[in-house]
């Protein structure tokens, strides 16, 4: 890697950071980019959340300085992350929801369903119901 850090992500906006002392992801980043508002974006990292870590940054920007070494700037400070790895995590389940329209019931389901519903508004159709069940 040449002296220069590569940005993994660039945070707008509030940064919400949890530290976990057990299991390998010590710290995971929770917030939006400019690139992607409508998602979601955790930043997990395989290391030890820095002591002075607040809980919450503002428009943090996460680069790898060199191996096993990540920086995380705020309009406030830098705090430097050794860790192993770090893992991405992008909340698109809103957006392909959104892409692919739900599939409409077949007729034949919507008119039996229909036809249960109707038996079961009175004491007869249920009746008829728990009959058919045997």
């Amino acid at each position: 890697m040449t002296g220069e850090a590569a940005t993994v992500v660039r945070f707008t906006g509030a940064v919400t950071c949890t530290r976990r002392s057990h299991g390998p992801l010590g710290l995971t980043l929770t917030g939006r980019t400019a690139d992607h508002p409508d998602e979601e974006i955790q930043l997990a990292f395989a290391g030890a959340a820095p002591a002075d870590l607040p809980e919450r940054l503002e428009g943090a920007v996460v680069e790898r300085s060199g191996p096993g070494a990540y920086r995380i700037t705020s309009a406030v400070r830098t705090w430097t992350v050794a860790a192993r790895s770090v893992h991405l995590h992008r909340e698109v389940a809103e957006r392909f929801y959104r892409a692919i329209p739900p599939r409409p019931a077949p007729l034949m389901r919507r008119v039996l369903f229909g036809m249960m519903l109707s038996l079961a508004r009175s004491r007869a159709g249920i009746g008829l119901i728990r009959a058919l069940r045997r």
